[in-house]
């Protein structure tokens, strides 16, 4: 007798959802028309995604998310489907959702890097897995350890008056962690830090974000500047690819650098921890490619002594998966997560949008991520045919 709850049929569907015509605004007003020092032509309007739908001889179904943006991800939706259906697509029919290490393992053996892709299938077993059997998915990463996890509030890369007024607008709201884009030089950077830790006050922590801006000797001046306001860790300070660069900056200075672009598997976090390039790791639903990879990541950073800070914009799938994520590392994260796409973004293609209120977020309660995709949004926003696969 066939197994009701192995894996039948996965369904792909190419998403576009725009930003908020304020954020747009915001956006457009900010550093290079993107609010951040990042050196890119590609305009950026909203975001782009792939939906996945696993669904299961019984017919219960789980659902995965992946945002992508060139620049950053190297990767477009078109890509990703391909990956699936033309590779990764086969190691998961037919087999339990259940068996995550070994999918993994498959995955891995047969299809090379496709991260994205990868992590896309991994977050969909973990929602397939819980709908099936009636859990939470954090469940299945070692139980609930906090029931709310406090967010961080971004404040993009504008003139230094507006990035005050905003951060003070965040903190009023009840922000008490906010990430900072900078990138404009030593003396611009020092500004703007100055005036948003003057008005915010001591107790609000503050990470930044320069986005690949400098040179190894541009970053350790300008992070030099900055640390007597107290940082919590700096992002990608130099090119994605220049990790020698980092390790240069790490020994300099003594605020912890964190590794964005520049960190896509398990495998370069490792790498970059041994180097002595990274102080903090950067996870979110897209790297280090899944959950179950995340999960690798955060416990080998803990072990290290190391903290980790879950960020990311996505629709409210994966904001749930990283929601659930947080929850079951919580005791070691030391950092407040950042979630921005239900500010950002027009629409969340979920039909019970996540608790976020106060500028903290609610771990769900349901089975699986704990959110229903909007099968109406879905068909509104969707930029091409589904891709099926099945057995």
């Amino acid at each position: 007798m066939r197994d009701p709850e192995r894996i039948e049929r996965i369904e792909l569907i190419p998403v576009h959802v725009p930003f908020r015509k304020a954020v747009r605004e915001a956006m457009a007003r900010g550093e290079g028309g993107l609010g951040m020092a990042i050196p890119a032509e590609e305009e950026w309007l909203g975001g782009d995604f792939v939906i996945v739908r696993l669904v299961a001889r019984n017919g219960v179904e789980g659902v995965g998310e992946a945002f992508v943006w060139l620049p950053e991800t190297g990767v477009s939706p078109a890509q990703i489907i391909d990956a699936v259906a033309g590779g990764l697509g086969r190691i998961l029919l037919g087999e339990s959702p259940f068996a995550v290490e070994r999918l993994r393992a498959r995955m891995d053996a047969n299809v090379a890097r496709s991260e994205v892709a990868k992590g896309l299938l991994d977050m969909a077993c973990y929602d397939l897995m819980g709908k099936l059997s009636g859990r939470p998915a954090c469940d299945f990463m070692g139980g609930r350890a906090a029931e709310t996890l406090p967010l961080t509030a971004l404040v993009p890369l504008s003139e230094t008056r507006s990035m005050t007024e905003l951060a003070v607008a965040f903190h009023r709201a009840g922000a008490r962690s906010l990430r900072i884009k900078l990138g404009r030089g030593a003396e611009a950077d020092r500004e703007i830090v100055a005036h948003l830790r003057e008005a915010l006050g001591a107790p609000v922590r503050l990470r930044v974000d320069f986005n690949q801006a400098y040179t190894a000797d541009e970053a350790v001046a300008a992070i030099a500047t900055i640390a007597p306001f107290g940082i919590d860790c700096a992002e990608q300070p130099v090119r994605a690819d220049d990790w020698l660069g980092m390790a240069r900056v790490q020994r300099a200075v003594t605020v912890p650098l964190l590794a964005h672009e520049g960190c896509f598997t398990l495998t370069d976090f490792v790498a970059l921890t041994e180097l002595g390039a990274v102080g903090v790791l950067g996870v979110n639903t897209e790297r280090p490619g899944g959950l179950t990879q995340a999960l690798r990541a955060i416990d080998y950073a803990a072990r290290r002594g190391m903290g980790t800070v879950l960020h990311n914009q996505p629709l409210g799938i994966a904001s749930a998966a990283q929601v659930h994520l947080g929850a079951a590392r919580a005791t070691v994260l030391g950092h407040a997560m950042e979630l921005f796409g239900h500010v950002m973004l027009e629409d969340d293609l979920v039909t019970d949008a996540l608790d976020c209120s106060g500028w903290s977020v609610r771990v769900p309660t349901g089975p699986g991520l704990g959110v229903t995709l909007d099968d109406d949004a879905l068909s509104r926003y969707a930029t091409g045919p589904p891709t099926l696969l099945a057995r």
